[in-house]
């Protein structure tokens, strides 16, 4: 199967970090279709992520996984997660890098968590929190899960494997506070 797998990172180019995740999805399904969308996000900008992803995501093929590592939170108990929507599958960590994304498919009903909305998904759309450590390679490093776990999941989607053999149901992800337009009196925005 030759699915296509976006990357969108903060990693840069002057190293061997993005060619290392790249090697372990090709060690997973050869035949996947890798595009960068941006390996030059500035370090552990979500926002910035979040947004160079919308700029982008829209305009790929349905049934596109879009692989995203902007992950200050790497090593800590924030989840790893993927969001299926009618369009597209995401994987990411659940720090607020798919908000666009949400913005664009979010139910109204949400709670504000240390400055963060979860919101409850659309019907439709799934998400899955990735707990399955079966399917990570092993040992997983402390400070690259873009590798070791990222990685291997959006590999193995592109092969099949459908998001809930990956880990537990979860129903609301987390969205960070968007800018909104600002119409000023003179009606300029």
């Amino acid at each position: 199967m030759s699915a296509i797998i976006t990357l969108t990172t903060d990693l840069g180019l002057t190293d061997a970090y993005v060619a290392a995740m790249k090697g372990v999805i090709f060690g997973i399904n050869p035949e996947a279709k890798l595009i960068d969308i941006c390996h030059t996000i500035k370090p552990q900008n979500i926002p910035q992520a979040a947004f160079v992803l919308s700029t982008a995501y829209q305009f790929f093929p349905e049934k596109t996984i879009h692989l995203v590592v902007v992950d200050p939170g790497v090593g800590t108990e924030r989840r790893a997660i993927i969001l299926r929507t009618p369009s597209a599958d995401f994987v990411a960590p659940d720090n607020g890098v798919l908000s666009y994304v949400l913005q664009q498919c979010k139910s109204v009903k949400g709670r504000l968590i240390n400055n963060r909305q979860q919101v409850e998904l659309k019907p439709g759309m799934e998400a899955v929190s990735i707990t399955k450590p079966q399917f990570w390679r092993s040992p997983v490093s402390p400070t690259f899960h873009g590798r070791d776990i990222f990685a291997p999941v959006a590999a193995r989607l592109s092969l099949g494997f459908p998001p809930i053999d990956f880990g537990e149901a979860i129903t609301s992800v987390t969205m960070l506070p968007l800018p909104h337009p600002y119409q000023a009196p003179d009606g300029s925005l």
